[in-house]
């Protein structure tokens, strides 16, 4: 890819220092990624162009201009060619394993829930199923630019396997559910099974385990808390969805127990003490100025969904009040038969147009408010912001390069327009998790893809053959 004769200028006068200086005075550094327009996302909204990014390890070295290719060499160099660097992204909520019966019952099927999904899972859940189809989805993730998803699903321990094995990050809950499902025989039988991931996998470089008690219509207030006291124990997240239904107050009256008058859900958890820092919410569309002002007090992060949610028809999240308000709100695609795509660069263009429809208003969401949502918010959402969401030096080496040369993406008169409005998945042409190449010029380094394809295909051979007796 051809550089911009300003930027080769730059790059020749940064070589002549590095020549001239005396042997060993370069720092060494593991990564290095050079003529590259970087989007840092930190509090100043520093970008630079030329830019380079420093790695050592794990972590950031370094964020400047050219200069720096005098201070530091490395085996491995990127030349960005003057492409977009940014943090990597973080996708809020999904169930990952559910890639394996995307595409579905899509035909305008009524009740698709029970007609096509749960039948799907009672018959064809395992071990096996929940490994193969998360690598599957992992390897969507990294492809599209994600480097860490949050995950509520059964056996999270294969899907940990698989979201190690690609290589991004994972902060993976433990569903706890009040019927008996594929892994706990007994109903809320969850909580013992989260207990068992976390001792396993907590201090994991990649994953976070957490446990994720379903929502409040499937967990009475006893075991909500015996999952909080769990999570607080073992210092992990707890993941739950939330105020998602417009009747989830008459779900809960009629599954778990009498609902207090005049409540609304956030009330209710709060009232049965439920709520905390610890917690992210996904979903949070049925939600009052009072309900957001305790989430907020209660440092709860939001998990907003806009295009399952529209697709779903579940309802349209206030979620720019709560970003006015100041409540921790990053993004989210929920499961892959929800909002079938994984990628968050898509999901930012359903943000801003669900804020701007609700609001009648078409400044709502700026390309720049959108990416922080997608990198910082997601981090904040997850009291992670020390480490991840921005390019400074310390945090984790988390970015990815989006090639600002596609002709989607052109021109680049606002990088961050060109991002969270134009780019595709496909246009991300490199992911670094943790300081190590994951995805480099759009190939995946890590998973044997071969050997993964054949597991795969003879994955959703079975599940075609059993699909078709749903019809």
């Amino acid at each position: 890819m051809a550089r911009r004769p300003a930027i080769a200028r730059l790059l020749a006068a940064a070589a002549g220092l590095l020549a001239l200086a005396p042997a060993g005075a370069a720092e060494r550094a593991d990564l290095i990624v050079s003529n590259a327009l970087v989007l840092t996302m930190d509090g100043s909204g520093t970008v630079l162009e030329p830019g380079v990014v420093v790695v050592r390890g794990d972590s950031i070295a370094a964020v400047g201009g050219p200069e720096l290719l005098a201070r530091y060499e490395a085996d491995t160099v990127l030349d960005a060619g003057g492409d977009i660097a940014m943090p990597g992204m973080i996708n809020l909520h999904n169930h990952l394993p559910m890639v394996a019966f995307r595409g579905l019952g899509e035909n305008g099927v009524a009740d698709r829930l029970f007609r096509f999904f749960f039948p799907l899972e009672k018959a064809l859940l395992s071990r096996e199923l929940i490994r193969t189809a998360s690598r599957q989805a992992a390897i969507e993730l990294a492809l599209s630019g994600v480097t860490l998803v949050a995950d509520m699903y059964y056996h999270e321990d294969e899907v940990a396997r698989s979201v190690a094995e690609v290589g991004i990050r994972g902060v993976l809950g433990e569903t706890v559910i009040g019927f008996p499902v594929v892994d706990a025989p007994e109903p809320f039988g969850g909580l013992a099974y989260a207990e068992r991931f976390i001792a396993e996998w907590k201090g994991h470089p990649l994953v976070t385990p957490a446990v994720a008690p379903h929502a409040p219509y499937t967990v009475p207030p006893e075991w909500l808390l015996r999952s909080k006291a769990l999570a607080e124990r073992e210092g992990v997240p707890v993941l739950i969805h939330m105020a998602e239904f417009a009747h989830e107050r008459e779900l809960i009256a009629e599954r778990i127990g009498a609902f207090p008058a005049g409540a609304s859900v956030v009330r209710y958890l709060e009232d049965i003490g439920f709520l905390s820092d610890a917690l992210l919410a996904a979903h949070v569309i049925y939600v009052d100025a009072e309900d957001q002002q305790i989430l907020k007090r209660r440092d709860v992060g939001i998990a907003h969904n806009p295009k399952a949610n529209g697709r779903g028809n579940t309802g349209m999240s206030p979620a720019w009040e709560m970003f006015e308000n100041g409540l921790d709100l990053g993004l989210g695609t929920d499961g892959p038969m929800s909002s079938n795509q994984m990628d968050v660069l898509d999901v930012m263009t359903h943000a801003a147009a669900v804020a701007r429809f609700l609001g009648g208003d078409a400044t709502r969401f700026t390309p720049r408010e959108l990416l922080y949502l997608a990198t910082v918010g997601g981090a904040r959402a997850l009291d992670r912001e020390d480490e991840l969401g921005s390019l400074e030096v310390g945090k984790k080496a988390d970015l990815v390069i989006v090639d600002a040369h596609a002709p989607n993406v052109q021109p680049v008169y606002d990088p961050y327009a060109s991002v969270a409005l134009g780019a595709y998945p496909e246009n991300v042409r490199t992911t670094i998790v943790n300081g190590r190449l994951v995805v480099r010029d759009r190939v995946l380094l890590t998973v044997d893809m071969d050997a993964h394809w054949r597991e795969w295909t003879a994955l959703t051979g079975r599940v075609a053959e059993f699909a078709k007796t749903l019809e």
